[in-house]
């Protein structure tokens, strides 16, 4: 037995009391009468960027409007043909070390907390964190409304991994001053395609 096993173990012999989980199908969770505005709100609310894109602008284009003194754009998505560094193709995580600006797909968005779903879809996902500046795409159809529809809706891929993303990486921890970047993309920008 591993030692996380042996752990367990202990702390299921010292249960004395059992509770059955709570029915939550009865919560009525936030509506909103247009999800798409409240998304874009929210983002802006924790200090990212919502811009809406109008079909058939070239988002290449966009992106170095955006990012114009960007050197480093590391992406797979095929549409991204500006891209210097591909996730798939580098050695390590820490090759993506430097990167300017990162281009990640999202497969749907949340009206109430502005996080997106970004399952992992590239070998190295530390292009979601490493970056100094994030672009999430995403098809603007494609937002719920609260945390209990974006949870029926969370699917895995080969990879096994995905995270939910809400603006850019920011702390006050400490002295209590807000500082952008702390752990990951100091500016983050979802780019709602109408796709």
């Amino acid at each position: 037995m591993s030692s996380k096993e042996d752990i367990l173990k202990k702390y299921r012999a010292n249960v004395h009391e059992k509770f059955d989980m709570p029915d939550l199908s009865d919560i009525a969770a936030v509506k909103y009468p247009d999800p798409l505005l409240q998304f874009m709100n929210m983002t802006k609310s924790v200090g990212g960027n919502a811009i809406e894109v109008e079909k058939g602008r070239d988002i290449n284009a966009l992106i170095r409007e955006l990012y114009p003194d960007a050197k480093e754009i590391a992406s797979n998505l095929p549409e991204i043909t500006i891209a210097t560094r591909n996730p798939d193709d580098v050695g390590r995580a820490r090759d993506l070390n430097g990167t300017d600006v990162g281009v990640v797909r999202g497969m749907f968005g949340v009206a109430e907390n502005a996080c997106v779903w970004i399952p992992q879809q590239m070998k190295e996902k530390a292009v979601m964190f490493i970056s100094e500046n994030l672009i999430i795409l995403l098809d603007k159809k494609q937002i719920v409304n609260n945390m209990h529809e974006a949870y029926k809706r969370i699917e895995m891929n080969d990879y096994g991994y995905g995270t939910f993303i809400s603006g850019p990486s920011k702390t006050a921890d400490i002295a209590q001053v807000l500082v952008m970047g702390a752990q990951a993309a100091r500016s983050a920008t979802v780019l709602l395609l109408d796709e």
